[in-house]
């Protein structure tokens, strides 16, 4: 009968690749005492990663995720697993190619090989392929499948040089023990261990794991057919596992891989088929292993049909015969990316789920790195767990966008795209006058806001050409000229802009000013009453956020911070807290309007016999006002580049805020304004920096034009690595960049929507950092300049204003200038409009 130690520093559940990987990650990091346990036998305990496909395709449009494929395929290499076999995406439709010419410019931006071929090319290296079915292709030299289960021992067996690893397979996990909301212990058939830390990395069983210690995981197991078919004359032919390149038949949601002399035909074209963890048979009821279920012929039949259409001769041949079919599970999220970190709920309970064979390694690592260290190398913002708010973690809300997201996994997905499941959710006290204002509603951390209004659809007419109309329709798809129209009417008069998606905390107590102090990088210690930006960063001195912090007495201060990342800052602090401070979330109980523009100055003030004029309230300040019968915060800050206020009033009164600033603000030409404004055209003119886009883990405050002629006194995370950088040239600096000319070969006018990389004018490749290319973090209209303006990175010698470079959109270059190499705004560089001058 199997045993397990009676104690552990770690223990970490599951033995596919990435549990594998992070016993090996941890304990080169000088962890010991880590115990491995997984129900299944060894090598192939039946997850995952035991029927996986097993090939790694290396351009993604996310950085994030070229990175972590990056270092997984280098770690693979080192491990002597992987073979290099070449791939293609073939497009069956002119839309399709497009998509190509769009990865084209992703793979240009992070540093990876990339061509396309015509089909007669494609046919040179795939001669089974039938051209005529296909327009063209995208070619990746350094495509290749590996050897995941063998890595996987590798992984183990250094863990155990080490002296640091016991291995624990065929046991099960059957309950976890917290107390005082952290993990203690874990309970398995084999008997209980105490431990420090605990990682659930078994991908599809991870929900239910998760349950044990009262958390969620929020993910799906979900169905990928794949069959076999075989054996190939023309495969067999060959020596070894592959020999042919690797053919994802885009337009089919499909893929033909070698393996050896069969052809393996996998698919993401059929009903999303999705199970629940606690269905999962077990390893006694499986007829192959657990995640290998019985194969549905119906839902396959079509696939393969499209299959036999590209490849007639090869998968037609009479000899040949399917030798295996399954249902094979993956995990799915919500929103596509993986689940790593800390859970929210309880400490010392870490995820690393959801993480296909090509981000294994480099996924292991990053975790381990963050256990060890505090911070991993790679950025890993958008796979935080802590991203989630409650409602995303349901089960109902995880299925509905699974279920959309299965079917896109192929999917030609634009950068804007929203999802159309699990909608309404949070919504704003004002959505009904918004709805009859024919908001068009964009979705942000489960609120519906206005990207634009309809009912401002007249105010194209009036500003005419000046609202850059975009002829090409990926350009114009999910965009619309309304909103250059609003931007332009809030510069003229005013705008109210709904802002309920911020996430909004106090920090209270005794100790409330010191854990603001030891957090922030800007002086905490200001008077009751003043408003504070700040970035917030990591020991090594990368951002972790950017935020505002109102003081509103001796012992509180209020953060807003951004919706989309809200859930992983207010983690953040709770973390770093000491004892006399805690943080409570007011996120539901108060809603936000700004109000901005030349005239929202006089417009407040017709409402409020508060002192509302430009020597009574000061420009970062914030204090209560009356407006009518309502209580309200007003903060005086802009991320528009206009006069004006963040108004902050509870929830159930916001309704009543937004019907008397709009009644206000009527005969002085004030609009509601979408956040195609806030976000966009307002922040670009001015540019304003963002979390996310501009700002990550991976760029330093002087490469992003935001270090501070004084480092305050008080110690505060990332001090000392902002201290030491300071001393150093930057290695990249932050640009905003004017498109000089948007005309394609074409003849039409195209408009960049971000992540293209910036080149010579000529074409020739910018030195980067971090094994990318300069890219575009944020590209968008600035209406008040005429120009469609983009912000990056540059290396140094390059980030002079004037600089003549092009961007690469869609495989076509197209020039551009540099305008700024500093956070001096484009538009009112010298801030007059928000100052009032």
């Amino acid at each position: 009968m199997a045993t397990v130690p009676a104690t552990a520093k770690c223990v970490v559940i599951g033995a596919g690749i990435v549990g594998n990987g992070l016993v090996y990650h941890l304990a080169n990091l000088g962890w010991r005492d880590i115990v491995q346990i997984d129900k299944g036998p060894l090598p192939n305990p039946g997850g995952s990663t035991g029927h996986a496909s097993n090939f790694i395709f290396p351009v993604d449009h996310s950085r994030e995720f070229a990175d972590i494929t990056a270092d997984s395929v280098k770690q693979y290499k080192e491990m002597g697993v992987f073979t290099e076999s070449g791939g293609y995406e073939v497009a069956r439709t002119e839309e399709r190619m497009e998509e190509l010419r769009r990865r084209m410019s992703s793979a240009k931006a992070w540093s990876i090989p990339a061509e396309l071929h015509t089909p007669e090319q494609v046919v040179e290296k795939v001669p089974f392929l039938d051209p005529s079915v296909i327009i063209g292709a995208a070619y990746y030299p350094t495509v290749g499948v590996v050897d995941s289960l063998r890595a996987g021992t590798i992984f183990r067996e250094r863990a155990q040089e080490l002296g640091a690893l016991t291995l624990a397979p065929n046991v099960e996990v059957t309950g976890m023990v917290v107390e005082d909301g952290r993990i203690t212990a874990v309970e398995t058939t084999a008997g209980t261990i105490e431990a420090e830390y605990v990682v659930i990395c078994c991908g599809v069983w991870a929900p239910k794991l998760a349950a044990m210690a009262g958390a969620h995981i929020p993910l799906t197991p979900a169905v990928h057919q794949m069959i076999s078919v075989g054996p190939c004359e023309v495969l067999a032919e060959r020596p070894g596992e592959i020999s042919f390149p690797i053919v994802r038949d885009m337009d089919t949601f499909c893929y033909e891989r070698q393996h050896g002399s069969d052809m393996e035909v996998g698919s993401y074209a059929h009903r999303p088929i999705l199970m629940d963890a606690e269905d999962i048979p077990s390893i006694e009821q499986a007829k192959l292993s657990p995640t290998e279920l019985p194969f549905t012929d119906d839902d396959f039949d079509p696939q393969l049909e499209q299959a036999l259409e590209l490849m007639p001769e090869l998968l037609g041949d009479e000899r040949a015969e399917i030798r295996y079919a399954i249902n094979g599970l993956l995990s799915l999220t919500p929103d596509g990316f993986p689940v790593l970190g800390e859970i929210p709920e309880v400490k010392g309970l870490w995820s690393a789920n959801a993480v296909w064979i090509k981000e294994g390694p480099g996924t292991s690592r990053a975790v381990a790195e963050w256990m060890v260290h505090g911070n991993p190398e790679i950025d890993l913002g958008h796979s935080d767990i802590s991203r989630f708010y409650p409602h995303q973690r349901t089960r109902e809300h995880i299925r509905a966008r699974t279920s959309e997201a299965f079917n896109k996994t192929y999917g030609i997905v634009h950068p804007s795209e929203q999802y159309a499941s699990s909608r309404d959710i949070r919504l704003a006290p004002m959505h009904a006058c918004e709805k009859e204002l024919g908001a068009v509603f964009f979705e942000a951390a489960g609120w519906e806001r206005p990207q634009w209004y309809e009912s401002n659809a007249h105010l194209v007419e009036k500003f005419g050409d000046a609202c850059m109309p975009r002829e090409h329709e990926w350009d114009a798809r999910w965009w619309s000229p309304i909103i250059n129209a609003e931007h332009l009417q809030m510069r003229e008069s005013a705008a109210v802009v709904d802002l309920s998606a911020f996430c909004i905390f106090d920090i209270v107590g005794p100790q409330a000013l010191e854990a603001v102090q030891q957090i922030i990088v800007a002086q905490a210690d200001v008077k009751v009453g003043r408003v504070i930006y700040t970035p917030v960063l990591d020991e090594r001195g990368g951002f972790r956020s950017d935020l505002t912090v109102m003081r509103l007495a001796k012992n509180q201060f209020r953060v807003v911070t951004g919706g989309a990342h809200g859930m992983a800052d207010l983690k953040w602090f709770r973390d770093r807290l000491p004892e006399g401070a805690v943080a409570v979330d007011l996120t539901s109980s108060f809603t936000t309007i700004g109000l901005w523009g030349p005239n929202a100055r006089d417009i407040l003030a017709s409402i409020t016999r508060d002192d509302v004029s430009r020597e009574g309230f000061a420009f970062g300040t914030c204090r209560d006002i009356e407006i009518g019968n309502l209580s309200v915060l007003a903060s005086r800050i802009s991320y528009v580049g206009e006069y004006g206020w963040e108004l902050y009033t509870p929830i159930e009164n916001g309704a009543a805020l937004w019907a008397k600033l709009l009644e206000a603000g009527k005969d002085k030409g004030l609009i509601p304004a979408g956040i195609g404004v806030y976000a966009t055209t307002g922040r670009i003119e001015k540019g304003y920096r963002a979390y996310g886009y501009e700002l990550d883990t991976e760029r330093t405050l002087a490469e992003a034009g935001m270090q501070r002629a004084k480092i305050k006194d008080q110690d505060f995370i990332g001090k000392e690595a902002i201290t030491a950088q300071a001393a150093e040239a930057p290695k990249a600096i932050l640009c905003s960049l004017t498109v000089d000319d948007h005309t394609s070969k074409s003849g039409v006018k195209r408009y960049m929507l971000g992540g293209e990389p910036i080149m010579t004018r000529d074409g020739g490749e910018l030195e980067g950092t971090h094994g990318w290319h300069p890219y575009v973090t944020t590209a968008g209209s600035a209406p008040s300049l005429g120009k469609h303006v983009l912000m990056a990175y540059l290396p140094p010698d390059h980030a002079q204003i004037g600089e003549q470079l092009a961007v690469s959109y869609m495989d076509e270059l197209f020039p551009v200038t540099v305008a700024a190499n500093d956070a001096t705004p484009l538009f009112d560089p010298a801030n007059d409009r928000i100052k009032g001058n």
